[in-house]
């Protein structure tokens, strides 16, 4: 009967360990045995849940300034390497007619050197030598050139280029007079660094056609 009474004593105590008390977890444990901190309902960044609306106030329209917008236009700005000086067209288009004049007119003196240097890269620009330039005009007594309104200067890889139209009438040693009309483009450079003399315009191209009379 004792040792009866003793099993049973020892089952209840058994028992007892392994039920306990479930209302005295105040919480889930993790695997240390602490609490879980509850899941936060926001963001982590504080913004709103995706998919969440949030209303804003609306602004007070008379308190927001409004910045003035400058007029549309269609004109297009230069390219300009040389970001520090201001483009001037009328005064670097005067410039530019001044090279076709002295060009003509060294032509009608005689100085044919003087005019084979206003051609770009030492006159190599003219895809001629010095002395098939001069040979060129050999038969050549006078010319008398009427320059046309020059178009807008424009910019690309340092460079600004101007086309200048103009008509022309050469008379020839037998006092004969032939006609021609088309357009010079002329070019200088605005990278920093360039020669005064690679500043200046020089003449680039000719497209020149005989006016049939």
């Amino acid at each position: 009967m004792r040792a009866y009474r003793s099993a049973f004593l020892l089952c209840c105590c058994l028992l007892a360990a392994c039920g306990g008390d479930k209302s005295a977890a105040g919480g889930a444990s993790g695997e240390d045995g602490l609490p879980k901190p509850a899941a936060a309902s926001g963001s982590v960044t504080g913004m709103p849940n995706p998919g969440v609306a949030v209303a804003h106030p609306a602004a007070d329209s008379a308190q927001v300034p409004v910045a003035e917008q400058p007029p549309a236009t269609n004109e297009s700005p230069i390219e300009n390497s040389d970001a520090t000086a201001p483009i001037d067209q009328a005064d670097d288009a005067q410039q530019a007619m001044s090279v076709l004049r002295n060009y003509y007119a060294a032509i009608n003196a005689r100085d044919l050197a003087t005019a084979y240097a206003l051609w770009g890269d030492g006159g190599r620009a003219s895809g001629q030598t010095p002395q098939q330039f001069a040979a060129g005009f050999s038969a050549t007594s006078g010319v008398s050139m009427e320059l046309g309104t020059p178009g807008r200067i424009e910019g690309a890889a340092g460079s600004r280029y101007i086309e200048i139209p103009l008509t022309l009438e050469t008379r020839q040693a037998d006092g004969s007079l032939r006609r021609y009309a088309g357009t010079y483009t002329l070019r200088r450079s605005v990278v920093d660094g360039a020669t005064p003399a690679q500043q200046s315009w020089h003449i680039a191209s000719a497209d020149l056609r005989a006016i049939v009379q």
